[in-house]
């Protein structure tokens, strides 16, 4: 993924107001980021913990949407959980289902649409193996390629910005 400036994130999401794109924070480590080994830029707001962004390169540039993240509750260490992005394998704590406003009226009317995605948002890295799941007791190997693996999870991504997107 190509580095983005903080006004191509903010002017890229779709289903909120400028004035919530305005006020959102980027990650600490903004600056820091290994672009290189990203697919899309997740985060969890620092200044909003109950609020998310992911940000998806495009050929017409940068699609980005908002998401609610649930307030923290009981979680098993003992159910497995998977992301519905990479299909990375998490004790269920590692998992969080993500809502996301639909664009337009729809979105101003309360629609939603969810979905299950690494709590930290890091598919990419994990993809990579640069990020191990914790407490994850069985290791699923795969045979896919990296450039397979990161297609899929990009395909998955996609699709549920499609829903998001749609008229």
């Amino acid at each position: 993924m190509e580095p983005l400036t903080e006004k191509q994130i903010r002017t890229s999401l779709v289903n909120c107001s400028k004035g919530e794109a305005g006020r959102l924070k980027l990650p600490a480590d903004f600056h820091e980021l290994p672009w290189q080994d990203l697919d899309f830029l997740g985060w969890i707001d620092p200044a909003a913990p109950l609020r998310a962004y992911i940000v998806v390169p495009r050929d017409t540039g940068p699609l980005g949407i908002t998401l609610r993240v649930p307030a923290a509750g009981r979680t098993s260490a003992v159910k497995t959980s998977i992301c519905g992005i990479c299909l990375t394998s998490h004790a269920s704590s590692g998992v969080n289902l993500l809502v996301a406003p639909l664009s337009g009226a729809r979105g101003r009317d309360g629609n939603t649409v969810g979905l299950y995605v690494c709590a930290d948002l890091a598919c990419s890295l994990y993809i990579r193996g640069k990020r191990q799941p914790k407490l994850r007791m069985a290791r699923y190997e795969e045979s896919l390629t990296l450039a397979e693996k990161s297609a899929r999870s990009l395909g998955n991504l996609d699709a549920f910005l499609a829903k998001v997107t749609a008229e």
